[in-house]
């Protein structure tokens, strides 16, 4: 995807992204989202009021840059310890419920595609992707893009003639090694009679 959302801090992006999914009418926070906890890792609901906002400015985040990702990745994604006394820690994944509505309203809003041949999964649409691309933040001082330079490597690549040489003249040698080693030592009949004596 775009690398220009690498360089836009996300402790600034994320919240800058909530409050622009405020306006937007489809992201309507459930009744039952004040009530639920978002994992059973958590011990807590939420405290924060902005949590849904947030949670879906993050999920259109991770869709940026991921490209297309689906329920499950989001909720180990999303997932914490949970904490279980005595017993050590265990990773739990986060609930699925809070992240499939969000993704059912960037759906209804036109933020999201669902994908279902070859790759399954939800994807931005260009609307998403320009409304995550309206979003000025502070970008991050120090990173230059342009310089970059990303080659491509074809799948078939010439081996040079030295090397499949010296590959063939050592497989030759173990081979020769492995067939000294492996022949079972055969004794003729008045050797064992000596060693019998």
């Amino acid at each position: 995807m775009a690398k220009v959302i690498y360089a836009k801090d996300p402790v600034k992006f994320i919240p800058a992204l909530a409050e622009a999914l405020k306006n937007i009418p489809e992201f309507a926070i459930p009744e039952w989202a004040l009530f639920s906890k978002s994992g059973s890792s958590r011990q807590r609901p939420p405290v924060s009021d902005d949590f849904w906002y947030t949670r879906a400015a993050s999920i259109l985040r991770q869709l940026y840059i991921k490209g297309v990702v689906g329920v499950g990745k989001l909720r180990t994604r999303y997932g914490s310890r949970k904490d279980r006394g005595g017993r050590p820690d265990k990773f739990k994944k986060a609930g699925g419920k809070i992240i499939r509505l969000i993704l059912q309203q960037a759906e209804a809003a036109g933020l999201v595609e669902k994908l279902s041949r070859l790759q399954f999964g939800r994807r931005l649409t260009a609307k998403g992707r320009e409304l995550l691309d309206s979003i000025e933040v502070e970008e991050t001082s120090g990173l230059d893009f342009e310089s970059v330079k990303v080659e491509t490597v074809p799948v078939e690549q010439e081996v040079p003639e030295e090397v499949t040489e010296e590959a063939e003249e050592s497989a030759e040698e173990t081979e020769s090694q492995k067939d000294e080693s492996s022949e079972p030592k055969t004794e003729t009949k008045d050797e064992e009679v000596e060693n019998a004596k």
